[in-house]
């Protein structure tokens, strides 16, 4: 009987061992098809977020109330910044004596088909405003407030060293928007008569590069700290994204002068 018992133990420990071993290799085959997921979800909202790259970087503005009239003007920096973060990608928009924004994170909804801005307020508040860009303007709106006024911003990219952002609202009951006010911004480090030139890419997003770093006797540029610190983080899994989007490119383009050619 007590080797009975024993074998009996033997087995269930056998036993306990083989089923944990299972689960453990179960968890493991799980979690690289959540990975694989949740990476894939992050490059679709990266990709939309991509058009928003030559908003990256710092920016000189001045704000007006009333267009082309300097009262009530004030003078303001900006810095939009790339966050890829585990738990969320975005592009981050910091502001400095601004009389209409402390910051804002842009992100897209892939469900809604719709950018998102949730902005916090000079007086420390939140407000969210969604939205979708046509051509150079991304025009984001407000949820009506207990007041059913409806806020409105619009961020209109002229070129790659001019960019305005208006900000503007509705009341209850009106159609049409009425301008609160515009900043027009200018990035820092340029002037608008110098003639705009070419560079490198960020590796992350495709961005315009303004800084480097070298890996493996390698030479990789970011737009900006965000990219620099995503790269940082896992550098051979950036690097493998990257080439493996220059390639789908590199096919694209080959089947489209195929296509072309016939």
């Amino acid at each position: 009987m007590k080797r009975f018992l024993q074998s009996v133990v033997v087995l269930s420990s056998v036993s306990c061992v083989a089923w944990c071993a299972l689960a453990d290799d179960k968890a493991k085959s799980d979690k690289p098809d959540a990975d694989s997921s949740t990476q894939a979800a992050r490059e679709v909202i990266k990709d939309a977020l991509a058009e928003f790259n030559p908003l990256v970087g710092g920016w000189r503005g001045v704000g007006q109330p009333v267009r082309n009239s300097n009262k009530g003007s004030w003078s303001e920096t900006a810095e939009w910044i790339w966050e890829l973060k585990k738990d969320h990608v975005g592009i981050s928009y910091a502001v400095k004596e601004g009389k209409q924004l402390q910051s804002a994170l842009l992100t897209w909804d892939p469900k809604s088909k719709e950018f998102e801005l949730v902005a916090t307020l000079p007086d420390s508040s939140q407000r969210t405003y969604r939205g979708t860009n046509a051509g150079n303007k991304l025009t984001l709106q407000s949820s009506p407030d207990d007041a059913g006024i409806v806020h409105q911003i619009v961020v209109t990219q002229l070129n790659e060293k001019r960019t305005l952002v208006l900000f503007q609202v509705r009341a209850k009951g009106q159609q049409q928007f009425n301008r609160v006010a515009e900043v027009g911004y200018t990035r820092e480090g340029t002037k608008l008569a110098d003639e705009g030139v070419g560079g490198p890419e960020c590796i992350v997003t495709g961005g315009k590069g303004t800084m480097s770093t070298v890996y493996k006797g390698t030479t990789y540029w970011f737009c900006c700290t965000g990219c620099r610190d995503a790269f940082m983080d896992d550098p051979d899994t950036i690097i493998a994204q990257a080439e493996a989007k220059a390639a789908q490119k590199k096919a694209a383009a080959g089947k489209k002068a195929e296509k072309e050619k016939s």
